[in-house]
């Protein structure tokens, strides 16, 4: 049985490749899992390279163990689940014994079995790489992100009937402002109001007619004028 072709302009695309081609572009736009198993042992691998010589050997996390001049201490170690991708990954740190009281870190950081070339250990002589994780079988589940709220979800109030007006909303007023008064002294109960003073007396008038000759100011009464 031959299968047809689907005609994009000038191009044939046989149907079975643009079915793996859609399968393809659904599973890149689809979240990738994160699940992952944790385990309490990681398994690495170590060479020298002056005898060329590797060997495999356990290590528990946080617990430090000497290949050579390295000590390699693994903080974590990961596998995925059967129904995911295979990927084995863990954080390692590394140091070199210079002198039985001084030691220089040399890599920290993630490790990954499928890749080991990606690890930053850089020694002339001794190298090692994670590449299992063994003795753990609790899954830690990826935290999924909270879900957005349905439109449909969300609940309005329903519309005013026909002839009614929606009631106003009552306006909430302050509270009055508490007046603060200082301190009273001792014996004093209340504050004395304050005292209106009441205006000085007019002063008398007084003649000021001058010596003959002079013209007195012009609010000095008419009689009084000589």
């Amino acid at each position: 049985m031959r299968l047809s072709s689907l005609k994009i302009g000038p191009m044939k695309i046989d149907r079975a490749a643009a079915v793996l081609l859609a399968g393809a572009l659904v599973a890149i736009a689809s979240p990738a899992s994160a699940d992952k198993i944790k385990h309490p042992t990681a398994v690495f691998a170590g060479l020298d390279k002056i005898t060329g010589r590797i060997i495999s050997f356990d290590v528990a996390i946080d617990e430090t163990v000497q290949f050579g001049t390295l000590q390699i201490t693994p903080r974590a170690c990961y596998t995925r689940p059967a129904t995911e991708a295979p990927l084995t990954d863990g954080f390692v740190e590394a140091e070199e014994m210079i002198s039985p009281t001084e030691t220089k870190k040399l890599f920290a950081g993630w490790m990954f079995a499928a890749s080991p070339g990606l690890h930053g250990i850089e020694h002339p002589v001794y190298d090692a790489w994670l590449t299992d994780c063994k003795g753990g079988k609790e899954v830690i589940a990826d935290p999924t992100p909270a879900r957005l709220d349905d439109p449909a979800d969300v609940v309005t109030p329903p519309p005013p009937k026909p002839g009614t007006q929606p009631r106003p909303r009552r306006r909430e007023t302050a509270p009055p402002a508490r007046e603060v008064r200082p301190s009273l002294p001792p014996g004093q109960e209340t504050m004395s109001e304050p005292q209106v003073l009441a205006p000085p007396p007019p002063r008398p008038s007084q003649n000021r007619s001058g010596p003959p000759g002079l013209i007195p100011p012009g609010d000095i009464p008419f009689d009084n004028r000589r």
